[in-house]
């Protein structure tokens, strides 16, 4: 299938998350970072004073779209509603970037308010793929899918997750959305070889990187690694970015930080110190279109 591409960014674009107490400023101002991202399910009811400063925001800003309630990686088809608001918001807002999860949050009509682990199975591989496509083809466009944080190691598993997402990327044309803290907290977790999971990560599909902070709860024995996204993004992070982020050169990144949000020049703040990693490794180049989908 051949889908139309998206609006472009720039490479190595820094981008930062919507939050409410930030969008008069963001507004207000010059544009202070290359992109905005916002969850989808904060916005798909959104009317009146909060649709217009949303459309306002897009006026100035490229958006990525994130979204947390498709439950790609449940038994069930992705719920026509939800998709059809998803697909109306995408549509309104036209954004840069549109993304989901690994995971499943849904069962029996029943919604949790996690994100659950999908076992990497051959059956879990068919009916991902079979939800990424109704899901690209209800939006029209190709559908980045974030890597995710774990604490237990599913016993069922019969694939290595780098072997499952590169499968699934050649089965669907979906892109990833590499999450370096995500992949960093997995391997503390689970006692996985960090290097290895990245090597073997598809690179050519990854579309854009997330970067956040995350907690170690020594409460537990052995302690765990927890993805809270409450602080400023981790040296570990920062090193591993350091060194693959020149692997996909021309991805956007966005810091998180969706808890104990702080000001929005902190937020800039980091957002500058992943610029100027980046700025040192770029090729020189003014655009990307970061989202085709291969026909």
């Amino acid at each position: 299938m051949s889908l139309p591409s998206s609006l472009s960014l720039p490479p190595g674009a820094v981008g930062i998350g919507l939050k409410p107490q930030h969008a008069p400023a963001l507004l207000a101002a010059p544009r202070r970072a290359d992109f905005l991202e916002l969850h989808a399910e904060n916005h798909m009811s959104a009317g009146g004073p909060d649709r217009e400063r949303l459309q306002a925001l897009a006026e100035r800003y490229p958006l990525s779209v994130h979204g947390v309630g498709l439950s790609l990686g449940g038994a069930a088809r992705p719920d026509a509603a939800h998709l059809a608001r998803l697909a109306r918001l995408v549509d309104r807002l036209q954004p840069a970037l549109v993304s989901e999860h690994l995971a499943w949050s849904r069962l029996d009509g029943d919604c949790y308010n996690d994100l659950l682990p999908v076992p990497l199975t051959e059956e879990s591989l068919a009916l991902l793929a079979r939800n990424i496509d109704i899901v690209q083809q209800a939006l029209g466009r190709r559908l980045l899918i974030e890597n995710p944080s774990l604490y237990v190691t599913i016993p069922i598993n019969t694939l290595d997750e780098a072997d499952f997402l590169t499968e699934l990327v050649a089965r669907t044309g979906c892109g990833l959305l590499l999450d370096l803290n995500n992949a960093y907290i997995s391997a503390f977790n689970l006692n996985r070889d960090l290097d290895a999971y990245l090597g073997a990560l598809p690179w050519h599909a990854v579309g854009e990187l997330h970067l956040a902070g995350h907690s170690l709860d020594t409460a537990v024995d052995p302690p765990l690694r927890i993805d809270d996204h409450a602080g400023p993004v981790t040296e570990a992070v920062w090193s591993l970015y350091r060194r693959w982020a020149p692997s996909a050169p021309e991805a956007p990144t966005l810091i998180e930080w969706d808890a104990e949000v702080p000001t929005l020049e902190r937020w800039l703040e980091e957002a500058e110190r992943a610029r100027a990693h980046r700025d040192a490794d770029l090729p020189a180049a003014s655009t990307a279109t970061l989202t085709r989908m291969p026909a």
